[in-house]
Order: structure tokens, then C-alpha cells, then sequence
């Protein structure tokens, strides 16, 4: 893969038009991209998928050319009956279908999407597009392939932009990652006096052991994915990488929100998630692009449309950065020996080993922000040794904070606020003698500018206004999280 020379990108979220210009490095990279293309008489179908109240298994049927898939997902008893076959859950079972299919589509990537038997409105259409092109973005960038404006997807029109309202009960489900971002938002549901029902599809490791110390019964959904899909995936001449997997469980989400009533689905993703990693093929491509506010305000239209404006969802996390949630986090220390944001230990064979590998991006993002707000020796507890302090992980710190090659391809926060929490190390009693904050200190002043990175860790602290939070709860969280 070939990168070209780094670009300054102006961002787009976060109201900083008014602040001074961003620094004379990146905070994007521009990858070229080399020609890729099919023969155009691959295609990938999408078939009508089933649901049986009876036994909770919902069937997902795929074609890829000659070959065919079934994916299955295991909900649990006590469906409603009459709510199983409502045309909302109808419409809301076809889209999750869809969605669903990016899994068993970026096996070869065609650019001819079939749903013959799924009618979609104009708004759903240009939903199961974007899902098949920004939510693959890195897939796309990583495997050097063209796809961006040029997917087709042919399926039946649905003349209706609306179904009929629903009437779901006020309840909260809020999905369960097994990280500090969802426990922060089980924090302040919990002090803002709000129900919530835990959520999961396919727990694991973090996720069991976060919940059992919530101490609420939680809602879990198992996804079988096709094992013939799993094993081309390592096969020459198929292709295989990152899927939106916030879209994927989101969906099935809202189809338990329907079956057991549900009438809002609390997301825990920060504003950070919205910056990408590079620009490639004409288009910023996000590792964490289904976790970002574009993409929260569409599915969330999705979801309201599909059930009269019954379902919301939404993130209670989105006026935060990372390093806000972090000093949340540190204020209770009831989850410190049990929640992981280490993406090495959650694959799908599931959880092994300990909780911080504390070798990956993710755990030395998560290092770095908690450490300008946890004392010292609580934060090498819960990671069993200092990140900082340790010559080998230099270069991977020096990538996040924007001193070098590009923003890794993982759930990390914005380079600059990566710099800013860097720059309060350097002034902190604790840290600033750690090897990596020694020697990063003279790049990171020289790249940045001590003012600037002040006024970033300002801006990291201030809450946004970009989220559709409802304004009622918006305020409960806003005077509880000071």
C-alpha cells in the first residue's frame, strides 16, 4: 500500500471554525489507491429473511454468485406475538438483512447489490448504500479497491416514507461493548434515574463480567455467522477485513426493541469517533465510522421511519471526547477490574488472556487519557504495568498523537486530543520523567505549539452541542456529569 505525503485536513465537526488554524502536520492521510475492478457479471443477493416467534431464530440468506450463505440470530423467548408480524418489525428485519449481508458482500466486493424481495424506500436506499460504502471504507482503503459512487442496488420501491406509529414502552436498551464507554453512560442513566435493560449480541469476556457488575438482568442476542463465509475469508482470491460492526448490532437491536419492548436505544460513542484515518479514493474513510454522528443522525431517521417515529436512538456520550469520558471513568472505581477496550482479546473465538494486552493502539490510547485524571498507581493497576515507561511502545504513541506515519485503524480518539493529554503529561509530577512522554516532549512542542495544545485540552474538556440527545435528558446528564 502506498501512502502519499500527508495533507492538513480541516475538520468538520465540533465548532472549531473559529478556533486558530490546525498545526503544519496531518490529521488525515491521502492513501493512493490502485485499480481493482470485477468482472461485472459478479453480483451479491440479499434474500427475504424469516423470523419464528416460536423458537426466537431470525434466518439472513445470502448469494455471492454460485455461493450461498445463512446466517442466524438467536433472540431470546417471549417475543411479542402480534408485534412479530407487524409490518414495522417487517421493514426493520429486511434492513437488518441487509445490513447484516456487508459480512458475506466484502468476500469479493461486487458492484451489483440485488434485494428482490426487500422494498425500500428512497431514504432506506441511500441508507443500505451508505452502510455499503463508508461503513466498508477501510475495507475499501486496506484492500486498495474502488467501490466509492459505484455500488448499485437494485430493489423493489416502498412508495410509503413512513409506517404507522408503534406503540412501544418507555424503556432503555444500551448495548454493552465491555469498555469504559458504556459503563460511563451506565453511570449516568443510573444518576439520572433512567431504566435501562444491558445489551449484547454474542458476549464475551469484559462484556459478562461488566454486566454481572451492573447487576441488571441483561437482553443478549447470539449471531452465528456463516462458517463457509469465515473460511474463504482466509482463502486466496476472496477478500476479508473491517465491517461496521456498530451498524450490524444496531439493527439487531432494534428488532429486540420491537419484540420486547423498547422505545429507545442508548448508544456510548464519543464525538472522536466521527474524525477518520485517511482519505482514500476520493473519500475520508473512518475505522469507526458507524459510531459517528453522520451516521448516528441516519440510522436514527432509519429507525424512526420503520416505526412511525416510535424508536430513537441516539448516543448519550456525543457531546464528549475521549479524554472527557475518561475523567468520568475515574470517578467510581466499581468497574476497574473488570472492563477492557483491548480489541486483541475480541475476535470471534472469543475472549482469552488478560484484559490489557497492552501492546495495540487501543490500549495505549486508553492509557494516555486516563492518565492526566487517574492516580498513578490505580491506572498501572488496572493495566498491571506503565505504557509510558516502556521504549517499544513510542512509535505507536508517537501515531496517535499525529508525530508520525498515520491514525491507526482502530476505536482511538483525535490526534490532537492524543497530542493534548500527551502535552499535560509533560507537566504532570507523575508522568513526565516516563520514557515515551521524555521522549516525545520536543516533537510534540515543536509540531504543535504549547498554546495550541492548551487550548486543545480546553476543547477536550468543553462539551459539545452536536447530539441529538432529547433535551430533557440532555439536561439531567449535563448537570449530573460536572
Amino acid at each position: 500500500m502506498t501512502y502519499a505525503p500527508m495533507a492538513v485536513m480541516q475538520p468538520t465537526t465540533h465548532n472549531r471554525a473559529a478556533e486558530t488554524p490546525l498545526p503544519p502536520h496531518a490529521q488525515i492521510t491521502y492513501m493512493e489507491r490502485t485499480s481493482s475492478e470485477l468482472p461485472v457479471t459478479e453480483f451479491f443477493r440479499i434474500e427475504r429473511p424469516s423470523f419464528d416467534p416460536a423458537t426466537g431464530e431470525a434466518r439472513f440468506f445470502y448469494r455471492l454468485n454460485d455461493l450461498s450463505f445463512t446466517e442466524t440470530l438467536q433472540l431470546p423467548m417471549g417475543a411479542d406475538a402480534a408485534m412479530a408480524v407487524s409490518p414495522a418489525f417487517a421493514k426493520l428485519l429486511g434492513l437488518t438483512g441487509l445490513v447484516l449481508g456487508v459480512s458475506y458482500f466484502k468476500l469479493r466486493a461486487p458492484f451489483a447489490i440485488e434485494a428482490p424481495e426487500i422494498a425500500l424506500t428512497d431514504a432506506e436506499r441511500a441508507f443500505v448504500i451508505d452502510v455499503y460504502e463508508n461503513g466498508l471504507g477501510e475495507f475499501y482503503a486496506r484492500n486498495e479497491l474502488s467501490r466509492f459512487g459505484k455500488l448499485s442496488l437494485v430493489a423493489p420501491t416502498d412508495p410509503g416514507a413512513r409506517q404507522p406509529a408503534l406503540d412501544l414502552p418507555d424503556r432503555t436498551l444500551l448495548p454493552i461493548g465491555g469498555g469504559k464507554d458504556s459503563l460511563v453512560s451506565v453511570d449516568l442513566l443510573t444518576h439520572t434515574g433512567v431504566d435501562f435493560t444491558p445489551f449484547a449480541v454474542n458476549p464475551k469476556g469484559p462484556i459478562l463480567t461488566s454486566v454481572a457488575a451492573i447487576g441488571t438482568a441483561p437482553l443478549y442476542v447470539t449471531r452465528t455467522l456463516d462458517p463457509e463465509m469465515i473460511r474463504l475469508g482466509k482463502e486466496p482470491g476472496y477478500y476479508n477485513g473491517h465491517v461496521p460492526s456498530t451498524a450490524i448490532n444496531s439493527m439487531i437491536a432494534a428488532l429486540c426493541a420491537l419484540l420486547y419492548g423498547y422505545s429507545q436505544i442508548v448508544l456510548s460513542n464519543e464525538r472522536s469517533a466521527s474524525e477518520g484515518n485517511v482519505v482514500f479514493d476520493g473519500r475520508e474513510t473512518n475505522h469507526q465510522y458507524s459510531k459517528s454522528l453522520g451516521f448516528e443522525l441516519l440510522i436514527a431517521d432509519t429507525l424512526a421511519n420503520a416505526t412511525g417515529g416510535a424508536l430513537k436512538y441516539f448516543s448519550l456520550l456525543r457531546p464528549y471526547s475521549e479524554a472527557r469520558i475518561a475523567s468520568l471513568f475515574t470517578q467510581s472505581t466499581k468497574f476497574d477490574a473488570v472492563f477492557s477496550s483491548c480489541n486483541r482479546n475480541f475476535r470471534l473465538t472469543g475472549n482469552d488472556g488478560p484484559l490489557w494486552c497492552g501492546e495495540c493502539p487501543k490500549c495505549h490510547f486508553v492509557f494516555l487519557i486516563f492518565a492526566p485524571f487517574m492516580k498513578k498507581e490505580r491506572l498501572l493497576a488496572i493495566f498491571g504495568k506503565n505504557l509510558l515507561d516502556e521504549p517499544k511502545n513510542e512509535h505507536s504513541f508517537r501515531e496517535l498523537a499525529g508525530l508520525t506515519g498515520q491514525k491507526p485503524w482502530e476505536c482511538v480518539g483525535e490526534i490532537l486530543e492524543a497530542a493534548a493529554c500527551f502535552y499535560t503529561l509533560t507537566r504532570h509530577a507523575d508522568w513526565h520523567e516516563d520514557a515515551v512522554v521524555r521522549a516525545v516532549k520536543a516533537d510534540l512542542f515543536a509540531q504543535y505549539g504549547e498554546e495550541k495544545l492548551q487550548l486543545a485540552m480546553a476543547e477536550c474538556l468543553t462539551d459539545s452541542r452536536d447530539h441529538h440527545i432529547p433535551p430533557a435528558l440532555a439536561a439531567k446528564v449535563a448537570a449530573y456529569a460536572v
